[in-house]
């Protein structure tokens, strides 16, 4: 049965940046085993498969899938799919207001905004989770074995590795000045390296940023998803917000941190990290960026 599909790129407002997704539409009579499939036809870092709400109040249904296995939740299929369905569905509407999209995915229900500023397509959502430390994170040493860096190049200011999940489990390896540019990860090797039964992702992050207006600077690898490396992780900015709060001293009120990453793939990336800190707490947080649309067409199943 045909399939309409859609491909964005997602966390920029420039056309071949950002993170590629596809996304295909109608996708509610698909099985698990042949979306698996079909991700690893597309082989971006998540394919999206579109199906009716179990809820009628709430507008679509996602399965996300890397090229090796689903996700419970993840942060640049949500963003793409919100602006994309705006768009398609009520497209006057959207032009002239901001539009609610709630989308059903393993986490639980999605709310998302979908909006035109100043001609750009944009989306964000809520994190339907907050940030949960996992546990003691593996030694510097050990990281830094991870990451082809020296045991030197691990930590800044305050910050130190963690462990840390707001949907999906990475390793935090915050990096000395200079380090984020010098990472070549041996990936075969870390099923040796990093212990047992800890996350199989390591987003590394640090304050090198090359833009105005920028905060952090990260790079992801994820060899156990099928990812070497991601040019935009939508699901570990949503993570960072806990290793943000227990480093640094944010006061109580709004904040906005813009991430970057994807740039030494050539695919530079924009993330909006929204923090609303109550009492000295992290109380909600939300994540955003632009959405491109690149092509569309048909799978023929």
């Amino acid at each position: 049965m045909p399939h309409p599909f859609h491909v964005v790129d997602v966390f920029t407002d420039t056309a071949l940046a950002g993170n590629p997704l596809a996304v295909v539409l109608d996708a509610g009579d698909i099985p698990d085993d042949r979306a698996q499939a079909i991700a690893r036809e597309f082989n971006l870092s998540e394919t999206v498969f579109v199906a009716d709400p179990r809820d009628a109040i709430n507008t679509a249904r996602l399965r996300i899938y890397t090229p090796t296995r689903e996700l419970p939740f993840a942060g640049h299929p949500t963003v793409g799919v919100a602006a994309l369905l705006a768009v398609l569905r009520a497209p006057e509407m959207l032009a002239r207001q901001d539009l609610a999209v709630v989308l059903e995915e393993r986490i639980g229900a999605v709310e998302c905004i979908a909006r035109w500023v100043k001609g750009r397509l944009q989306a964000s959502f809520s994190l339907p989770k907050l940030p949960k430390t996992l546990g003691e994170a593996p030694s510097p040493r050990v990281l830094a074995e991870a990451l082809g860096l020296a045991e030197a190049d691990i930590g800044f200011d305050d910050h130190v590795p963690m462990m840390i999940s707001a949907g999906v489990a990475y390793h935090f390896v915050p990096l000395a000045p200079g380090a984020i540019a010098r990472l070549r990860p041996p990936v075969a090797r870390w099923p040796e390296i990093l212990p047992a039964g800890t996350p199989t992702a390591i987003y590394a992050y640090s304050r090198d940023v090359a833009e105005d207006g920028s905060h952090v600077r990260a790079r992801m690898f994820a060899a156990g998803l099928g990812i070497d490396e991601d040019p935009a992780t939508g699901s570990a900015v949503a993570a960072l917000a806990g290793a943000i709060m227990a480093f640094e001293a944010l006061p109580d009120g709004d904040h906005t941190l813009v991430i970057e990453q994807g740039y030494e793939m050539g695919r530079p990336s924009r993330i909006v990290l929204g923090l609303v800190v109550e009492a000295g707490v992290l109380a909600s947080a939300s994540i955003g960026g632009g959405v491109v649309r690149i092509s569309e067409g048909t799978l023929h199943l």
